[in-house]
């Protein structure tokens, strides 16, 4: 069992041994949480939930059916659902898929996701493009890594600039999606 406390939102987890940090809540995750602010009305999708700190945060904060939590280890996505139980957040949406390939919900306002960084780019850049077509116009894009350029640069190439805030030694993005398609030209 781990805690987490974000702006006076007490969480608990259950997590296990194949799962991502299932020791303590992620410092990057955690990082990336403290720069998010989340509207009543938004639509979240948080993306690779691993045991479901993102969505179950963003969850008890506007309800859970404005949250879709999306992963593809099965293994993850049980912790998930006994954590939204755990938390008192049962309406939450858990959809098992790799990427975007299976989950068909669209007009996000807010994608957020913590990119695993030590493969190929091959996954965040799926993440990046597909999720760039599941936001709605004003929606942002939320993720956080130890790399900053290549970030920086795919997210600008995608919506035409991004901001990049370093704390804790992790590079937390965000990124508006300001048009229907990908930024013709960089926006300075």
């Amino acid at each position: 069992m781990i805690c987490a406390r974000l702006n006076h939102v007490e969480l608990e987890f259950e997590t296990g041994p194949r799962l991502f940090s299932p020791l303590h809540p992620d410092r990057g995750t955690m990082a990336l949480l403290s720069t998010i602010t989340f509207d009543a009305e938004d639509k979240v999708l948080d993306l690779g939930c691993g045991y479901g700190l993102v969505g179950i945060y963003a969850a008890k904060l506007i309800g859970g059916s404005r949250v879709w939590m999306s992963d593809n280890d099965p293994l993850a996505l049980e912790f998930a659902r006994r954590n939204l139980v755990r938390n008192g957040v049962l309406e939450a949406n858990v959809v098992l898929s790799d990427g975007f390939h299976d989950l068909k919900e669209a007009d996000f306002t807010n994608i957020i996701f913590n990119p695993p960084y030590h493969a190929d780019f091959s996954l965040p850049k799926h993440f990046i493009e597909k999720g760039f077509n599941r936001l709605v116009i004003g929606g942002e894009m939320h993720l956080v890594t130890k790399i900053k350029t290549w970030y920086a640069n795919k997210l600008t190439s995608i919506f035409g600039g991004c901001k990049v805030c370093e704390i804790d030694s992790y590079f937390v993005f965000q990124a508006t999606k300001k048009a229907h398609t990908f930024a013709k030209s960089v926006a300075r």
